[in-house]
This record gives structure tokens, C-alpha cells and sequence, in this order.
């Protein structure tokens, strides 16, 4: 008994003093996000992967997204754990209220002034310390932060096809390699659908459902390269989204230019026409008379001056939101002059109506297999992803507490931690009553 003493203290010792040779301190870690896959859309298509996924991991029975539920603000609030208010990425576009200039998405991904408010992606942060990391196409990837930019990047292109199959598999291998030759410790992987064709067909499509299958079968692949690549015992993949899709109401819509009493040669500056959600800026004086139109113009039309816009938005409190906010009931879209807007499919709706909810998904080293956890918010995510890469995080709005359930008891420890070396004595079948750090264990 004493020899096995001795040998076991020789082993916590070590341990103690330094990690394995050749092994890594923390799991690698793999970021994806398919934009706007609703959280039921695996209910009426068979989703083999994704549910193999639920089987050997976590599966959240829905994940509710910040207001407003756009493709920017959304995944950096995945990337900071800020609300979008925190965080200062409001919208899609960029836009400047003095001049009235506008960018669309492609462009805005590029303007740094837009993204860097002093929230910093974990890409960043985890660089910082001492990790290397990489975005395929994830929205904020262009961005230089406080005069940094992701280590390894790939950009979306002008006009890029989002639904080309044969390119996310190419992207898999190229994420494989990153992570596997190049040894990068955080990827994060961005696909555009099933929001670009749940835009253009309807989420009830049959077309939608097609491409739920195709992202399904590249949850396979990405499986697949994984065992195929040696990663599965140190890679934990997170599978999410950042938010749903509704169908458009054609019927009594609203449209601003018709409403009585309200004239856009009223306005200094207007973003509408952008889905559910609209900014506009009176001129000056005009304000109480613009509110004063628009706040009982339609019935699923929702007008609020900023500093009365409901708190639990976390939304309206940034300098960039203008005085007038505007948002549309579940399927009902904001026109502006006249109708620009085509789309069958939106989103930017309330982020409590059930169809803007999304997915989460999750396996690998660091997680418990087949449960499923009741919602959350996904400002939450950050912490999680922290904690996994077993960086310090940046100030956020998150909480560990909210995910931690997720993860065996171990995750996110490294091999020479006092967690680790308490693990190893039991493995070797010592009484639990061993102190560390003057505490018992």
C-alpha cells in the first residue's frame, strides 16, 4: 500500500509540475453556425446526424437569440456574450445618420469601425492568450479589433453562392487541416443556409426542407473528417445558429408611405425596408409629430422613442440607435416609400416569438452525452466557449452557471490542474479524502 503511495505521489507531482509531453492543455474547439435554422426545423425532415449528435452529446430543446434576430448582431453576441445594446452591432448594415450612407451586409463585414466598439470576439481574446485560432466566412471575421485580426481567416466573396455543397465540404477539409496539421486551437465555421433559401421559398418550403437535409449531411461529413482525422478525443464541436425564420404576411401589411399624417420628408435619416425592425431619425422638431403618426398607424406595428423602448431587448440603449424604433408583429415586414421587400421567409421579429428560436447542438471530450437542457439565451454561449478553451473572458452578460450542466465534471481543466490530479487519484482508486489546496476533495 505504501509503494502504490509512493508511486501515485510521484504521479500527482508531476502532474503538478507540468503537463504531458505532446499533449495539448485544453480539447480543441469548433465553432459552427448554419444561419437561420429554426429550432423545429429537424422535426419534419429526418436529420440522422444532427440527432447522432443529440445521442453522443447535448441537445438544447431550443436557444432564444438576442433582439434584433439579425445575422450580425446575432453571432457576435455568440462571439462576445454581449447584448447587441453592449456590443454596438445593431444591424446588418452600417449606416451614418449625417450623410445617409448605407452599406449592404458584404460591405458592413469589412467596416471595422462597425464591429470594433470595444467588445472583443473570443477569437481575440483567446489569441491574447496564447492560442491560435481561425473564421471560415463567420460574420466579424473581416474585422480588425483594437488593431487585431483573426490569426487564420477566410472571406466570403462578392455575390457568394451560400448553397454550393460541394464548397462546404471543401470548407470542412479546409477547417480539418487547420485544425489538425496547423494545429490552430478555435475555429469558427460559418455556412449561410438554410437562411438564404428560408428567405427566398418560405421556412414551410419545400425547398427549406431539402436544404435542412443538406446541412445535415454536412453535420455528417464534419463527423466524419473528425474520426477521419484523429480529433475526435480532443475536439469538442458546437453546432448552433443564430435565429429562426417566419413566414411573410402578404395580407394588411404595413407600409409607412401610406400612413396618414406621417411624410418622410419628415425624416433626416430612415432605415426601413430591412425586414420587421426600422430606425428612423426625425428632423429636428419634428419628433413628437412623427411618433405621434406612427403609434397607432397598424395594428402589428410596434413604435417606441428610444429611451422607452422595452428593457428586455437589451436592445435600444447605444448611442448608435436612433430616436424612433420600429418593429413588426411574427410575419408582418416594415415597408417604406414603396414595397422593396420580396422575401417569403424574415427574421429580425421579437426574439421571444417561438419561430425567430434556434438550435444548439454539442459534443466532443468535454460533454455529456444524450441529454437534452431546457432553452437558453444565447448570450450564455460565450461563457461555455471560454470556459472549453480555458481562456479568461472578457467582460459579458452570460453566464457559465446557465451551461455548465453540459459538461463533464472535468471539462475545460488542464492535465496539470488541481482538478486534473484529484481525477487521477481516483482513477488510481485512492480514498476520496485527499485535501487540495487545503480543502477536502
Amino acid at each position: 500500500m505504501f509503494a502504490l503511495l509512493g508511486s501515485v505521489a510521484t504521479l500527482l507531482a508531476l502532474g503538478a509540475c507540468a503537463p504531458l509531453q505532446g499533449a495539448s492543455h485544453h480539447s480543441k474547439l469548433l465553432l459552427v453556425s448554419f444561419d437561420g435554422f429554426r429550432w423545429n426545423y429537424d422535426q419534419d425532415v429526418d436529420t440522422p446526424n444532427l440527432d447522432a449528435m443529440a445521442r453522443d452529446g447535448v441537445k438544447a430543446q431550443y436557444m432564444i437569440p438576442p433582439f434584433v434576430t439579425q445575422t450580425s448582431p446575432c453571432h457576435f453576441t455568440l462571439l462576445t456574450g454581449r447584448y447587441i445594446e453592449n456590443h454596438g452591432v445593431i444591424h446588418n448594415m452600417w449606416f451614418n445618420t449625417t450623410t445617409g450612407q448605407k452599406l449592404p451586409y458584404y460591405n458592413t463585414q469589412g467596416r471595422s469601425d462597425w464591429w470594433d466598439n470595444g467588445s472583443l470576439p473570443i477569437w481575440i481574446t483567446a489569441q491574447r492568450q496564447g492560442l491560435k485560432t481561425a473564421s471560415l466566412f463567420f460574420p466579424g471575421g473581416n474585422a480588425t479589433y483594437q488593431g487585431e485580426q483573426v490569426e487564420v481567416k477566410k472571406v466570403e466573396k462578392l455575390f457568394h453562392k451560400y448553397d454550393n455543397e460541394t464548397e462546404w465540404r471543401q470548407n470542412v477539409d479546409t477547417v480539418m487541416k487547420w485544425l489538425s496539421e496547423d494545429d490552430l486551437d478555435f475555429v469558427a465555421l460559418y455556412f449561410g443556409e438554410p437562411d438564404s433559401t428560408g428567405h427566398k421559398f418560405g421556412p414551410e418550403s419545400q425547398e427549406r426542407k431539402d436544404m435542412v437535409r443538406q446541412v445535415d449531411r454536412t453535420v455528417g461529413y464534419l463527423r466524419q473528417r473528425i474520426n477521419q482525422t484523429g480529433l475526435s478525443p480532443r475536439l469538442n464541436l458546437v453546432v448552433t445558429s443564430d435565429h429562426g425564420m417566419e413566414t411573410v404576411i402578404k395580407k394588411d401589411e404595413i407600409h409607412l408611405a401610406k400612413v396618414a399624417n406621417f411624410s418622410f420628408r419628415d425624416i433626416q435619416f430612415q432605415l426601413v425596408d430591412y425586414g420587421p425592425q426600422g430606425l428612423l431619425l426625425p428632423k429636428p422638431g419634428k419628433l413628437e409629430q412623427v411618433y405621434e403618426a406612427l403609434v397607432n398607424a397598424h395594428p402589428n406595428l410596434h413604435v417606441y422613442k428610444k429611451e422607452e423602448f422595452p428593457g428586455r431587448f437589451h436592445y435600444a440603449n447605444n448611442t448608435r440607435i436612433t430616436p424612433l424604433v420600429l418593429y413588426g408583429d411574427p410575419g408582418y415586414v416594415i415597408h417604406g416609400y414603396i414595397k422593396v421587400q420580396i422575401n417569403k421567409g424574415e427574421h429580425g421579429f421579437d426574439n421571444n416569438s417561438t419561430n425567430m428560436k434556434t438550435i444548439f447542438r454539442a459534443e466532443g471530450p468535454d460533454f455529456r452525452r444524450g441529454l437534452e437542457v431546457e432553452p437558453f439565451e444565447s448570450v450564455n454561449v460565450y461563457a461555455l466557449l471560454c470556459k472549453l478553451l480555458e481562456i479568461t473572458p472578457e467582460p459579458h452578460d452570460g453566464s457559465l452557471t446557465v451551461t455548465e450542466h453540459m459538461l463533464v465534471k472535468n471539462a475545460g481543466t488542464r492535465l496539470n490542474s488541481p482538478l486534473a490530479t484529484w481525477n487521477l487519484a481516483l482513477v488510481l482508486g485512492l480514498d476520496s479524502g485527499i485535501y487540495v489546496n487545503g480543502s477536502s476533495t
